[in-house]
């Protein structure tokens, strides 16, 4: 084991928590592709994950000072989910960006805002109703049927807050694209902000 991996097993006194997230979400996904169900029932999932702050290492809840940070906490090994965590320093915020997979987001600290976007007739992007806020334990879905291009940013000036965000897909190598109020798209692929995953499987731990 790397001793990256060695400190983020010891300072999450309780990853068993996150390991047994991606079981019983697995475990769901084996059950049935129905995105709808797959919402559902993965939101109670990250609900229950969330409510609880005792088992994310802390070097994936590291705010840079510059830009938001999305540390790659477990990709399933033919890519159907990933599980991330989305570090927002104070004030920050995304661009206007898409999925183009459904996905859950699940506040563990702090609070954020969340604005959807929808398409004019003419092409350009124009919000849709007020920002969402959610606060720790709040759970909001999105999808290419539905909700799926929106802005995020931290709700505070003068503290970090931490999401965790369930995809249908290993999000960081997706292509998708972030937009500008009249609605041109740029291209892009996230990538992740880590390269070294949290060590979940050691059950010699005891967590």
């Amino acid at each position: 084991m790397s001793a990256a991996l060695q400190v983020s097993v010891e300072s999450a006194p309780n990853v068993a928590r996150l390991r047994g997230f991606v079981q019983r979400f697995a475990a769901l996904l084996e059950a049935t592709r129905d995105e709808v169900v797959l919402l559902a029932e993965g939101a109670s999932l990250l609900t229950e994950l969330v409510t609880h702050d005792d088992w994310l290492p802390e070097v994936y809840a590291e705010a840079h000072p510059q830009r938001y940070q999305q540390y790659l906490l477990h990709c399933d090994s033919s890519e159907r989910f990933s599980v991330v965590s989305f570090v927002w320093g104070p004030g920050q915020e995304t661009p206007i960006h898409d999925h183009r997979v459904w996905g859950l987001v699940g506040v563990l600290r702090g609070a954020e805002l969340n604005q959807s976007y929808t398409r004019a007739a003419a092409g350009q992007l124009r919000e849709d109703g007020k920002p969402q806020r959610l606060e720790v334990g709040d759970v909001a879905a999105l999808s290419p049927s539905g909700t799926d291009i929106h802005r995020v940013r931290n709700a505070f000036a003068d503290r970090t807050s931490v999401s965790i965000h369930l995809y249908g897909a290993n999000i960081g190598a997706v292509s998708r694209a972030t937009y500008d109020e009249r609605g041109q798209s740029k291209p892009f692929i996230s990538g992740y902000a880590n390269s070294h995953l949290p060590n979940l499987w050691d059950k010699s731990k005891s967590s």
